[in-house]
């Protein structure tokens, strides 16, 4: 009895040595010193070959060599005429007088020229700039260039990285680019991403109707605060201007942002350095882009070029033989196929210089030099005026509908031709939502004053000249109330 007691007394003491081992060590783990642990497989997963390593290097050393390039920048502006939108973050909004917002800029020259965006310092009471070295800067606004969204500033200073501008005319859509700025006043950021469009417009972002909007659209990250830093690519070379951003109400950053090409850039900083501002010429024509109906209206074999809507009176192109309705295809031998393909090469050519265009007309291509001039100011358009006298309402009207155009007219009444300054048209009265017309930019109240090259006198003779165009397009020329004409093509069914 003794002996079984003293056996399951070891039996005891051995199971109590065991277990409080097990404690002690972590469950059979002995604790390691520090110099013996060791994290993490013991190869890296991938091998990267020479050309991925050589990849990753051009990206390395762009970020390296071209962030000493981009500025901060730093503007207080009066709070009842913000010049900046809703580009940038604003840490003061509350402020009664003055708000502060920030940008970025690219040094241009080592002497202290530093290129950004008009809405960067637009109205600014102060401007400041801060370098990638920390040092701080009182700059002074050289020249502005609305038109553009383009603007020049100097700081005293000497021996800077002037950054090397590219051509953005060898750009290519899909290749790699790099933005490099101080988003949200993150200072020197830098996203990459590719080029995912050439030659956006029509993107609502300047104001005026002379304003050239001809972007890259970059998927790399763009946000408030990068307005003025650069677009490079991986050479280094900065190829665009960044200037704005896709939102959705936000603000923010949401998938592509948009760069002004540095061709644009080079020319209008050169004016502004020079002159204080640009010496733009202009053509003197009003213009529009040329879509499938209107080429087919026009006799073209495809829609290419830009039509010209309307002839700026005293204006350079009205010193030669052009015409409203011809198509401009080609400007110094490049071809143009949006409005805002002419806007931008334009834009980079002084008043004075002659321009060779190659255009359409009723079936034939010719050829023509304008020697472009400066924009006189414009006269207001008034709008068409009241007039005391009767309104002719008892007047005859006689109105068609067009159904397979979904186009209602009526011939005009002689005070609506007294009002829109015209001897002729028929005014259109309702436009069918979802039809052809309406397609085309068509609406109530504009009036159709040519079709197919005629002169339109009545709501009949429109209505015939359309059946004799049936399965083909009709050009039409049509006026609205402040007296602006254009170009429309219109398909007619079958």
């Amino acid at each position: 009895m003794k002996s079984k007691s003293f056996w399951s007394a070891i039996a005891l003491i051995a199971v109590g040595i065991v277990f409080g081992a097990i404690l002690v060590s972590g469950f059979s783990l002995v604790r390691p010193s520090y110099a013996d642990i060791s994290l993490g497989a013991p190869n890296a997963p991938v091998n990267l070959d020479a050309d991925a390593s050589s990849f990753s290097k051009a990206f390395i050393e762009v970020a390296k060599n071209v962030t000493p390039e981009i500025v901060q920048i730093t503007v207080v502006a009066k709070a009842e005429q913000n010049p900046h939108g809703n580009f940038f973050f604003f840490p003061f909004q509350n402020m009664p007088k003055e708000e502060e917002g920030s940008g970025s800029g690219i040094i241009i020259s080592p002497d202290g020229y530093i290129v950004t965006n008009n809405h960067v310092v637009k109205n600014a009471t102060s401007v400041k700039v801060t370098l990638s070295d920390k040092r701080n800067f009182t700059a002074k606004v050289i020249g502005t260039d609305p038109l553009t969204d383009l603007a020049v500033i100097k700081i005293d200073a000497h021996n800077l990285p002037a950054a090397y501008l590219g051509d953005s005319d060898n750009l290519k859509v899909g290749q790699w680019v790099m933005a490099i700025g101080n988003p949200l006043m993150l200072t020197s950021t830098v996203t990459a991403g590719i080029v995912s469009a050439l030659g956006r417009g029509r993107l609502g972002l300047i104001n005026n109707k002379y304003g050239v909007e001809d972007y890259i659209q970059t998927d790399a990250v763009i946000n408030p605060g990068n307005s003025g830093g650069a677009l490079v690519d991986l050479s280094g070379a900065v190829i665009g201007v960044n200037s704005a951003i896709a939102t959705s109400g936000t603000d923010s950053f949401i998938g592509y942002g948009f760069a002004i090409p540095i061709n644009i850039v080079k020319s209008v900083a050169k004016d502004l350095i020079a002159h204080g501002k640009v010496d733009r010429g202009y053509i003197g024509v009003e213009i529009g882009d040329v879509d499938d109906a209107m080429a087919k209206s026009l006799g073209m074999n495809k829609p290419q070029g830009v039509i010209i809507q309307g002839i700026v009176p005293g204006g350079a192109a009205s010193k030669v033989d052009i015409k409203p309705g011809d198509v401009i295809l080609k400007i110094d031998g490049k071809d143009v196929d949006k409005a805002n393909d002419l806007q931008s090469i334009i834009a980079s050519k002084t008043a004075g210089t002659t321009v060779h265009l190659s255009l359409f007309r009723d079936g034939k291509d010719i050829e023509r030099d304008v020697v472009l001039k400066e924009k006189d100011e414009e006269s207001s358009n008034k709008p068409a005026s009241d007039n005391n006298s009767s309104s002719n309402d008892n007047e005859k009207k006689s109105v068609t509908k067009l159904d397979n155009v979904g186009l209602t007219v009526r011939d005009l009444t002689s005070q609506e031709k007294t009002d829109y300054k015209i001897g002729n048209g028929v005014m259109i009265t309702n436009v069918d939502q979802y039809g052809a017309a309406q397609d085309q930019g068509l609406f109530q109240g504009v009036v159709i004053v040519e079709a197919n090259r005629e002169k339109v006198t009545n709501a009949q003779q429109f209505k015939k000249i359309l059946d004799s165009k049936k399965g083909s397009a009709v050009l039409l020329k049509v006026v609205d109330s402040k007296g602006n004409s254009r170009f429309v093509g219109l398909d007619i069914p079958k």
